[in-house]
């Protein structure tokens, strides 16, 4: 069969959404498209079956009809990836690809965030975590252990640490604050119905918690404290990923505006604005694969860090 590659693609697989861009084998991009999830931890079927749902709306919005899978060469960078179970049966289950290249979607994040070129990021959502690399092939990675152990700063991690407020609240070891009301009311509002939002909480569900930090930190000792404690977290994932403090810097994600404050000097003069999100960074990643070989007729797939 003839693989010659005609169109790239690049994915953004997250939790919530699935995003798409696909362009000409020169990076001229022609659609976008969003499906549901495609996190590999939801199931590798789920994850298929939205990446192809995206690529057939953008090929349509493209006017360029049904998928050409044997002319496309497709980076995805993808929550779950560098789960080696995951990868090898995201990899087995791909459709017919000229190329296939796999990423995590924090990788892909970053070379959104500045365009493939050196840089660092950190990304403060649901989750967290830090991507560096400095042009050389040196690449850093910090935190993204998952919740609860991990993901310091991030939405989950506020509201596991907020919670117990509300609860100390609740049995009269502590005030009964506007902060630790708002806390409680978001849970149901009672013993009962706390114990029972707390038996069923999982790592979004916490996160959800974390606007009423936010909201209450101007106030509130406590809610300050945690947002202050995020913001040392966030300080201390930059200076890991580059203790020279030279690298240009994006932070990116729901909560990323709220730790500015706690940056360091030199932190903060290196902050920047994401250039691209991580579908664009992803299509930044597959010509750049192919560039290094040269654009000959590529088959078969590889995996990424």
């Amino acid at each position: 069969m003839d693989n010659v590659i005609k169109f790239l693609a690049g994915v953004d697989g997250g939790g919530t959404l699935t995003r798409v861009r696909i362009a000409d084998v020169n990076g001229n991009e022609l659609a976008y498209a969003e499906a549901g999830p495609s996190a590999l931890g939801q199931g590798i079927d789920q994850a298929w079956r939205n990446i192809k749902l995206a690529l057939v709306e953008s090929f349509n919005k493209a006017g360029l009809g049904d998928v050409p899978y044997a002319h496309l060469a497709l980076a995805a960078g993808l929550s779950g990836i560098n789960n080696p179970e995951w990868a090898r049966q995201f990899i087995q289950t791909a459709p017919p690809l000229a190329k296939l290249v796999t990423e995590t979607d924090s990788y892909t994040a970053l070379m959104g965030a500045h365009g493939g070129q050196a840089g660092a990021i950190v990304i403060i959502g649901t989750g967290s975590v830090g991507v560096s690399h400095n042009g050389d092939g040196k690449r850093i990675e910090v935190g993204g252990w998952g919740f609860p152990s991990g993901d310091e700063a991030s939405g989950a991690w506020l509201g596991l640490h907020a919670i117990p407020l509300a609860q100390q609240a609740l049995d009269g070891r502590a005030a009964m604050t506007d902060f630790a009301r708002d806390l409680l009311n978001f849970c149901g509002g009672s013993t009962h119905l706390l114990l029972t939002w707390l038996g069923g909480a999982n790592q979004a569900a916490y996160a959800q918690l974390a606007p009423i930090v936010v909201k209450h930190a101007q106030t509130d000792p406590a809610a300050a404290d945690l947002l202050r404690r995020a913001g040392v977290e966030v300080s201390r994932m930059i200076d890991a990923l580059d203790d020279n403090n030279v690298l240009p810097l994006a932070l990116c994600g729901g909560l990323a505006r709220y730790m500015l404050t706690y940056l360091t000097e030199a932190q903060r003069r290196r902050v920047r604005d994401a250039q691209h999100d991580a579908a664009t960074g992803a299509l930044l990643l597959i010509g750049h694969t192919l560039h290094g070989q040269g654009h000959e007729k590529l088959a078969g797939t590889e995996a990424g860090r």
